[in-house]
């Protein structure tokens, strides 16, 4: 795979980052030493990221696809006024006995609403709009899940995508898995949407912000 940002600038970024509260910390420890999919995790870095968007946009509604095990969820619980609220959503039981686990020992339970099962089925049934959509599940539903958010975005919204630099393999010609190609297909849709306005940003594995135009 081809290096998105040099390990070094990585390690840099981290150690320059205000580290993460105990809560926070103990869910990433427990998650690195007991989940084989522990890389799924946002991380310090794209957590606090993720913190300030939620500050600085205001953001009191939040819809969250793909739980994993919390960390994404409680880094924005921490840029959230008091009265803001978080959904967020995932089919897998193991990774939300954690998440729920962690939420519920923060300062934040309050604020974060967990539901299981298909995100499809849970957006269908949530009525918007939503401040803020993070964006961080199955690739190869990426751009079901870009359609289904985008009617619920509120006018002065954001939809933050995750990993949509796929390590690199975006540009790796050689790399045809279906992940890859889903990532690639979802990057040139919203590339080429006239409803919206998008960046893509080199954070961690690349996010993409995406507004109404």
């Amino acid at each position: 795979m081809i290096p998105i940002v040099k390990e070094g600038i990585e390690e840099y970024a981290a150690a320059h980052t205000t580290p993460p509260p105990p809560w926070l910390a103990a869910l990433a420890a427990e998650t690195e030493r007991d989940n084989p999919l522990a890389m799924m995790m946002v991380g310090g870095v794209e957590g606090r990221f993720l913190e300030c968007l939620v500050f600085a946009s205001g953001a009191r509604r939040v819809l969250e696809v793909g739980t994993f095990t919390g960390y994404s969820s409680l880094s924005m619980a921490a840029g959230l006024p008091t009265d803001g609220r978080i959904v967020t959503c995932d089919v897998d039981p193991a990774a939300l006995a954690v998440a729920r686990r962690h939420i519920a020992a923060s300062p934040y339970a309050d604020r974060i609403e967990i539901r299981e099962g298909p995100a499809l089925e849970t957006i269908a049934e949530l009525d918007g709009p939503f401040d803020l959509v993070f964006v961080d599940a199955d690739k190869t539903n990426y751009l079901n899940y870009y359609e289904a958010v985008l009617p619920k975005l509120a006018e002065r919204g954001l939809i933050a995508v995750d990993n949509t630099l796929w390590s690199g393999a975006v540009l790796d010609e050689s790399a045809v898995d279906e992940n890859t190609e889903a990532i690639r297909a979802f990057n040139e849709h919203v590339h080429g949407d006239a409803r919206v306005v998008c960046v893509q940003l080199t954070v961690r594995d690349g996010v993409t912000l995406i507004r109404r135009a």
